[in-house]
């Protein structure tokens, strides 16, 4: 039920006990910082509402009158138990904040996050991080179920119920070995030769399988072919591609060091835009707070930063980013 109006103010009786401790207004006005006439604009206030004076004044201060004592004893109990209670609401929110559970996409979690996460720990080296990895799909429902906070997905669309912002860019790559015969094709492949191709590729839900599968759709109206090999590891389909098995396509993110050292090949891919976007999730209407808000500034400050180089894969040359 609401609180009576007369005793609804506790900070006009908190002043009031510490003039009862201090002995002057102006004592109490200093801890409690307000200046001397707001202290004692409050306190009047109080004897008006309640209709009995708390407070006789003199040139050496101010003491209470009987019935102040009165009220400030009985105050007293109810003065220490908001204190309580903050006390207690501080301790849910310090529980609460310690503790930050995440969820992000494989490729998010092995190349991007660990620099977030860094500089969250240099911002706040008290809040401990409990990061679960899955594809796309498992990060979304981890976020929706609430047993993440936030979450980084890889794929193209935002399932319902959750709200997202870009944290970085990158594109997906076609990678072969040496000795395939796409590794010669300087010209590149066409879509329908990529989708038609027995691929090494990852499980059905992960963010990169299914951009690669909205992009040849929606831009050339074709369909992905079963893959020869499906595989949840990304080290694991590099491993497969180096071992000849068949192409795959992965994140320039992954394949960028095998490229560089010349042990894996990208294939350009003729008029299919392969660049993507990766986001940040979070539930829908549910505002972040604390350390997960904290973590969400950090990656979308570092977005521009993050964005990955594109070596022409995807597009033809002079082609725009797309996206």
């Amino acid at each position: 039920m609401p609180l009576p109006s007369r005793v609804a103010d506790l900070a006009a009786f908190d002043l009031l006990l510490s003039v009862a401790q201090l002995g002057s207004v102006g004592a109490a006005a200093r801890t409690h910082h307000i200046s001397q006439p707001s202290a004692s604009a409050r306190i009047r206030g109080l004897e008006s509402r309640l209709g009995v004076a708390l407070l006789q004044r003199s040139a050496r201060g101010s003491q209470l009158t009987r019935e102040g004592a009165l009220v400030a004893e009985w105050a007293r109990t109810a003065v220490d138990a908001a204190a309580a209670l903050e006390a207690g609401i501080t301790s849910l929110r310090v529980a609460r904040d310690s503790l930050l559970p995440v969820a992000a996409s494989l490729t998010i979690a092995e190349y991007l996050l660990p620099r977030w996460l860094a500089t969250l720990h240099s911002t706040a080296p008290a809040v401990s991080v409990s990061l679960t990895t899955g594809n796309s799909d498992e990060v979304a429902a981890a976020v929706l179920s609430g047993a993440a906070q936030l979450g980084f997905i890889e794929s193209p669309e935002v399932p319902r119920g959750l709200q997202s912002r870009t944290v970085a860019r990158d594109t997906l790559t076609v990678i072969v070995v040496g000795r395939h015969p796409w590794a010669r094709r300087r010209s590149g492949i066409t879509p329908m030769e990529l989708a038609t191709a027995s691929l090494v590729s990852r499980e059905e839900g992960s963010g990169t399988r299914r951009y690669l599968e909205h992009a040849l759709s929606r831009q050339a109206g074709l369909t992905l072919a079963p893959p020869v090999l499906q595989l949840s590891s990304t080290t694991a389909i590099k491993a497969a591609v180096l071992e000849g098995v068949a192409p795959a396509v992965l994140s320039s993110l992954v394949v960028a060091s095998e490229i560089a050292a010349g042990a894996l090949h990208p294939v350009p891919v003729i008029d299919l835009d392969l660049n993507r976007t990766l986001r940040l999730v979070c539930p829908q209407g549910r505002p972040l707070t604390g350390p997960a808000q904290d973590l969400a500034t950090i990656a979308t400050r570092l977005a521009d930063s993050e964005t990955v180089p594109r070596p022409g894969v995807g597009a033809r040359p002079g082609q725009g980013d797309g996206q």
